[in-house]
């Protein structure tokens, strides 16, 4: 069995990559994430898919409780094969008015996380010559909107960031990949929906068609099953020299 640490894996995004990885039945799978359930929902997914799971309430702003996360799951399967770097907030807000602490809180989830953790496993990837390091960025990694300052630097930061260590691990067996979704309907998305309908006076679908969506050639959400598949793909031994990319999967929209 492989083991795979999933960040932000509890919920939305990560969640749908989890049970992805779940359903080959090839991977311990390390979960992390704050929802104070975080436990159950590992365990349901560890019996409904004769799998071993751990779960970790690793602070993605904490780089010590990131390197005892990884510490811990070493101990428990005994290495990491993968590693998704998933975690991720948002915050919209003119320039002018970005609150500084919002900047430093997205910047550091996003992107500095995923540093700490791909040092942590590094070592241990070298030496077995096998490792994949897949990152979740967005196609705001790619292309940039108004006000989203933070969040368009850290998924463009993890973009290079995945280019860089894709070249470095490439004499190791070691490959690295960014998946850069579209909008994806998870319960965050979900709530962005009504938040908006009420903030402008729209429905709720014209909200999701006339702003969400607007940019997208496919008017449809993002699935999670989409992902996921990606993810287990980039993960497999078939993709061994697919790597330093970052892919879209947003119906188009970089392609305008």
């Amino acid at each position: 069995m492989k083991t795979i640490l999933i960040t932000g894996s509890t919920s939305g995004i990560g969640l749908g990559i989890a049970i992805e990885f779940a359903k080959t039945k090839q991977y311990n799978i390390v979960f992390n994430g704050l929802e104070p359930n975080g436990q159950e929902i590992a365990d349901g997914i560890a019996k409904q898919y004769g799998i071993e799971v751990m779960f970790s309430n690793a602070n993605m702003l904490q780089p010590a409780d990131l390197r005892k996360m990884v510490d811990d799951a070493v101990a428990k399967f005994g290495k990491i094969d993968v590693l998704v770097n998933n975690a991720g907030i948002q915050f919209v807000s003119p320039i002018e008015d970005f609150p500084e602490d919002k900047w430093n809180a997205i910047i550091g989830i996003n992107l500095t996380s995923a540093f700490h953790l791909t040092k942590a496993v590094w070592k241990g990837m070298k030496e077995r010559k096998f490792g994949r390091i897949i990152n979740i960025a967005s196609a705001h990694g790619l292309v940039a909107s108004e006000f989203k300052s933070a969040y368009v630097a850290s998924k463009h930061g993890i973009v290079g960031f995945t280019k860089t260590i894709a070249l470095e691990g490439a004499p190791f067996g070691i490959t690295a990949n960014a998946i850069c979704p579209g909008y994806v309907k998870t319960p965050l998305v979900e709530k962005q929906i009504a938040d908006q309908a009420k903030a402008h006076s729209m429905s709720e679908a014209d909200v999701v068609n006339k702003v969400m969506l607007y940019k997208q050639a496919v008017k449809e959400f993002v699935s999670l099953e989409e992902l996921g598949q990606l993810a287990v793909f980039l993960a497999s031994d078939v993709a061994k020299t697919m790597t330093g990319t970052a892919l879209p999967v947003d119906g188009g929209w970089n392609a305008q």
